[in-house]
C-alpha cells in the first residue's frame, strides 16, 4: 500500500500531537513533533545562553546541534535527542513554553529544523505536526489538516497536561501564554501559522480526542485508499 505524508497544523493546545501520535500508531507511520524539535533547540539556547538577537551567535550555536528522534521501547514513542542526550524531560515545562514561539520565529532556526523535518519525511509514511508542515516543509502532502478550538478549551487541555506531569501554574497564565503565542506564530515573518489552502479544518474545541483521531483516520485512509 503507497504510503503518504499527513501534515497537521494548527494553534497551540489543540492536541495535534496526541492526535498526530494515534494515527500515527494506527497507521503504522512514524510520527515526527516538530514543535519537541523547536522545544529542544529553545532548550539548548537557555542552557548555552545563546543571544538570540545575534545571527552570528544563533548560527554558531545551530552548527554545533544534531537533532534525532529515539525510540523509547517502554512507551513506543520517539523522544527527541540533541547531540546524543535525551532532553525530553526538559522542555514541556513553562520556561521553554513561553520562549519557544520567540526562537522558532529567527529564520535560521526555521531553515535548520524544515531541512531536518524534510529529511526525516523523504520515504514518507509519517505524521508530522506543527505550525507550517501543509504550507512549507511538505506542500505537497497528501493529507493537510488544519486543527483549531477555542482558546480556553485549549488552555484547560494544557494545563491538565502540565499538571500531570507536575508542572505548577495558573489558568489565566496559560490562556495568556497560548494567546501571546498565536500572536507570534500567526504574524512572524517566517513560516507563518497559517491553513493551506488544500488544507481541511478540524475545529476540536468539542471533540474527545478519541473523536480527533477517528476523523482523521478517516481523511487519510480516503487518501490512501484503505
Amino acid at each position: 500500500m503507497e504510503k503518504i505524508i499527513i501534515a497537521l497544523d494548527g494553534h497551540a493546545g489543540c492536541g495535534k500531537s496526541t492526535t498526530a501520535k494515534a494515527v500515527a500508531k494506527e497507521l503504522n507511520y512514524v510520527f515526527i513533533d516538530t514543535g519537541a524539535m523547536y522545544r529542544a533547540v529553545t532548550h539548548n539556547f537557555l542552557t548555552n545562553e545563546v543571544d538570540i538577537a545575534d545571527i552570528n551567535d544563533v548560527n554558531n550555536a545551530l552548527s554545533k546541534i544534531s537533532l534525532k528522534f529515539v525510540l523509547n521501547p517502554s512507551t513506543g514513542i520517539g523522544e527527541v535527542h540533541v547531540n546524543g542526550q535525551n532532553v525530553e524531560p526538559f522542555i514541556r515545562n513553562m520556561e521553554i513554553t513561553s520562549r519557544v514561539s520567540d526562537v522558532a520565529a529567527i529564520k535560521e532556526v526555521r531553515v535548520f529544523c524544515v531541512k531536518e523535518q524534510q529529511t526525516m519525511g523523504k520515504d514518507k509514511g509519517i505524521v508530522m505536526d506543527g505550525r507550517d508542515i501543509g504550507t512549507v516543509v511538505f506542500p505537497n502532502a497528501e493529507l493537510k489538516v488544519f486543527m483549531t478550538a477555542d482558546v480556553k478549551v485549549r488552555a484547560k487541555r494544557r494545563l491538565k497536561e502540565m499538571e500531570s506531569k507536575g508542572v505548577s501554574t495558573s489558568l489565566e497564565d496559560v490562556i495568556a501564554d497560548i494567546e501571546n503565542r498565536d500572536h507570534i506564530d500567526s504574524t512572524r515573518k517566517e513560516s507563518p501559522l497559517k491553513k493551506a489552502d488544500d488544507a481541511v479544518v478540524v475545529d476540536t474545541s468539542g471533540l474527545t480526542i478519541a473523536e480527533q483521531v477517528a476523523s482523521i483516520l478517516k481523511l487519510a485512509k480516503a487518501k490512501i485508499g484503505a
